[in-house]
């Protein structure tokens, strides 16, 4: 691979930058799957009566195998120096792989700053579920894109009327980050809308023209929310996953009945509760570790304070 009139890059501070090889084989995650995937996994099947979906297997498979030169790997030489660099194939995966997902966030953040959102004032709105719902849309993703139909309407009603337009008179933009993980990597789906502060508003001459809208109130939000839950309500009960009588709404019986039903429904519903599936302490809360004050109720335990 011959450079022609390269010059060596440089960090913000003026100093060089340096390529280091990932080495996933030595972090705790890495350890962790290796270690444990296969026991899992026949526990689970052991436990339920029935093999876990042929994805799951896969992400574990290929996570234990990116970044590892035993795998495959590129052989870059300079050809000028001869120096030799060694890239390992990665699994390009979007489920727990740490290096593939913090690439694949940079890049979706680079394209939709550069390519996507225009050049106008962005706010960020955070649609969380309920934990039924959270479990409803786990187990039926394909609901996902319906409720995110529902929120973008309604977010979008509500600036054009804090631009004083119709329906037919202005238009929105918006780019969603669906969400499939809390902070404890626990399964928590919910949506990250990136949504123009503002409508766009053909002028005389055809061309968009931006106008922006003030921040919503306390009151406005809370107003807005109870629409969202509303239409939300209507739309799953109108197909049929939520079902209304003697003036309470709960989720229809799902269906259990297929193989993979039995052996993901005990781990979402787990995962969704930070509670352990399987073994001797399953229905149990997890431990979450949160830094020094933790750290220091070990200690004074430890000590019998």
């Amino acid at each position: 691979m011959q450079a022609i009139g390269w010059q060596p890059q440089r960090a913000p501070d003026g100093a060089p930058l340096h390529f280091e090889r990932h080495r996933p084989e030595q972090t705790a995650l890495y350890c962790l799957v290796q270690q444990h995937a296969a026991s899992f996994i026949a526990h689970t099947e052991a436990s339920t009566g029935a093999e876990l979906p042929r994805f799951i297997k896969d992400e574990f498979d290929a996570f234990l195998e990116c970044g590892i030169l035993a795998h495959g790997f590129l052989r870059l030489r300079c050809g000028e120096c001869g120096h030799d660099k060694l890239l390992a194939f990665s699994c390009k995966r979007r489920g727990f792989c740490p290096s593939c997902g913090a690439r694949r966030m940079s890049q979706t953040a680079a394209h939709l700053v550069d390519h996507v959102i225009p050049h106008v004032p962005v706010r960020q709105w955070v649609l969380s579920l309920p934990i039924p719902l959270r479990l409803l849309l786990a187990a039926q993703p394909e609901l996902v894109t319906p409720v995110l139909q529902v929120v973008q309407r309604m977010v979008t009603r509500h600036l054009l009327g804090h631009a004083g337009l119709k329906a037919d008179e202005g238009h929105g933009g918006a780019v969603t980050l669906i969400q499939r993980f809390g902070s404890a990597a626990n399964l928590n789906i919910h949506l990250h809308c990136l949504v123009l502060d503002g409508v766009y508003r053909c002028g005389a001459d055809g061309s968009p023209a931006f106008i922006e809208t003030d921040a919503p109130t306390d009151d406005e939000l809370h107003a807005l929310l109870q629409t969202v839950i509303a239409r939300l309500m209507k739309m799953l009960t109108r197909r049929g996953v939520l079902v209304e009588a003697m003036g309470q709404t709960y989720l229809a019986e799902p269906d259990t009945d297929g193989g993979e039903s039995r052996t993901l429904r005990p781990l979402q519903a787990a995962a969704i509760t930070y509670r352990i599936a399987f073994w001797p302490r399953a229905g149990q809360e997890v431990l979450t570790l949160r830094g020094a004050s933790l750290r220091e109720g070990i200690r004074k335990a430890a000590r019998g304070q």
